[in-house]
């Protein structure tokens, strides 16, 4: 059997356009659930940009907060670990607790102190994302009037 190389997404017909990434993948799986072959298919995004939503004031005591939380769970994790070398079973509990402990103090001394460092030039907590103005779904051209087809029939369904 002979594999021929996958055909560049950008050389595909485009056969939907969907305002959403959601939109986009509900087609693809219609085609999915409809039996096409969807491994011929790829969904791009089109004129994208970089959203950061700010979710609040950061301030040293936060960041040492976060960072308590975070090596708590780090420190949970090195205890459960160990645990499994402990000699008893007794000391499966203090090993854990220990490192959940031990875990949150660092954490939230290394928080408080990166956030120090930055001099104030981060004082937000935020979340970025990548999201596109438009999502294409595109095909192999062999495949991509049966694609179109489907999913008229899905627009159908929606409306």
């Amino acid at each position: 059997m002979t594999q021929h190389p996958p055909t560049a997404p950008l050389d595909r017909p485009v056969v939907g356009s969907y305002p959403t990434y959601e939109g986009a993948q509900r087609a693809v799986d219609f085609l999915s659930d409809s039996k096409f072959p969807v491994e011929r298919t790829a969904i791009i995004g089109s004129d994208l940009r970089m959203v950061e939503t700010v979710l609040g004031r950061l301030t040293r005591g936060r960041a040492a907060l976060a960072g308590a939380g975070s090596g708590a769970w780090f420190g949970l994790l090195i205890g459960l670990l160990l645990s499994l070398f402990a000699a008893g079973n007794h000391h499966v509990l203090v090993l854990m607790i220990s490192g959940l402990f031990y875990g949150a103090i660092f954490g939230a001394l290394f928080g408080f102190a990166g956030h120090a460092f930055t001099g104030g030039r981060r004082d937000f907590a935020s979340r970025s994302q990548i999201v596109a103005a438009r999502y294409d779904v595109v095909a192999e051209t062999e495949v991509a009037e049966e694609a179109k087809n489907l999913l008229i029939k899905l627009g159908w369904r929606q409306g």
